[in-house]
């Protein structure tokens, strides 16, 4: 294949990842990462077709505009790997960026330089931008997956190898030894295929891992107060469990429950319930440890989970919280709302299952309900269906 048909084939290629992310997302609402990629790649294909037509467009259309449209496109590849990374800080930064990037380059294209300084300058920048997405995958590298370790190591080694390819431009521009100056550039060409397809794939299959990775998170988080949901709490509930048959501080739970919620979303609407429940979890979560969890069970019901911790000190945090919940009124567009909670109050004891637990707990909560609600009470040292 010599240096023409790659030039084309990453033209079209850049091309038919544009018709494939178009028809992928037709339906969808694109993020602005992908958004960011699909430019790219349509600055890239433009670039690599322009630098294809070099000989039959001018110089400075096929080569200045040509490198400057592929500089644009590597750049906003590495932006989109910094918005997948959640770090958008990207955008301050891309502009200048590339106007450097695009300025050396035509500096040295219009001053006539040697042409092995303009390829060398032209395959530092390509590998700089290159690098920066490599920085935005490797910033979780100590948590991130075996795919984005293999994207990270494989993209440096490439960008080291255009890099490299930049320097033996000047540093032999006739070639070295029996490779010579023409199979230095196919060779560079080569590299540029491979960043193509290992970019390509690689930011597709990491999209695809953080979807997964996102819908396995909503199977254990509740949607509305971003806190586990009764799949997501028992699961983090159960290694306290298997810790209660051994001699220490025990673990307590806690039961809550808003008192009278069902009235507000049949006065104000779910919209309104739904901001009440999000505040009350916020005025709750400030009551306790950065080692405690709150997760909801269902409804206006949750349950908070406080490791070694007596039952003393959980009456304590529970009567912290239910002054808390009922000190704090929820402001809405359509009133301001009091609410007040009833909390029932134990720990996990040896022989306690999953079901013993929370039937425990929700008895004493039954009894602060009968009680006349806005209360704590402990649960009994043996459960009356179990006497």
């Amino acid at each position: 294949m010599d240096i023409k048909t790659l030039l084309l084939a990453l033209a079209l290629g850049n091309l038919s990842l544009c018709a494939a992310l178009f028809f992928f997302e037709y339906e969808r609402k694109q993020t602005l990462s992908l958004s960011t990629w699909a430019v790219a790649k349509q600055c890239q294909a433009g670039a690599w077709l322009l630098l294809y037509l070099r000989g039959t467009l001018p110089d400075l259309l096929s080569i200045g505009a040509g490198n400057a449209l592929l500089f644009a496109g590597l750049a906003l590849d590495a932006a989109a790997l910094w918005e997948l990374a959640g770090r958008p800080i990207w955008r301050r930064y891309l502009a200048p960026a590339l106007a450097v990037a695009v300025a050396v380059f035509l500096g040295a294209y219009l001053a006539e330089l040697d042409k092995s300084f303009r390829a060398a300058a032209g395959s530092l920048i390509v590998a700089g931008f290159f690098l920066a997405g490599v920085l935005a995958l490797a910033l979780r590298w100590r948590d991130g997956t075996m795919l984005r370790r293999f994207l990270v190591v494989t993209m440096l080694l490439l960008s080291l190898a255009v890099a490299a390819r930049g320097m033996l431009s000047v540093l032999q521009p006739d070639g070295w030894g029996w490779v010579s100056g023409g199979m230095i550039q196919w060779l560079g060409l080569a590299v540029l295929y491979l960043m193509m397809l290992t970019n390509a794939f690689g930011y597709l299959l990491l999209t695809r891992e953080s979807l997964q990775g996102e819908l396995a998170r909503l199977e254990t988080v509740d949607t509305v107060t971003d806190v586990p949901n009764r799949r997501g709490f028992y699961q983090a509930l159960t290694p306290w469990m298997a810790l209660a048959r051994r001699p220490g501080m025990p673990t307590a739970l806690i039961v809550l429950n808003l008192d009278h919620f069902k009235r507000v979303n049949d006065s104000y609407g779910h919209p309104v319930g739904d901001t009440v429940l999000k505040t009350m979890v916020d005025v709750c979560k400030k009551q306790l440890r950065d080692s405690d969890l709150m997760g909801r069970l269902g409804g206006a019901e949750f349950a908070i989970q406080l490791p070694r911790t007596s039952l003393q000190d959980a009456l304590m945090v529970a009567e912290r919280i239910r002054n808390a919940v009922a000190s704090h009124p929820v402001k809405t567009e359509r009133a301001v709302i009091n609410l007040t909670a009833s909390l029932g109050v134990t720990t996990i004891r040896a022989e306690d299952s999953t079901v013993s637990l929370f039937k425990r707990a929700d008895e004493a909560l039954q009894q602060a309900k009968l009680a006349g609600r806005n209360r704590v009470v402990e649960a009994s040292a043996e459960s009356p269906l179990e006497a």
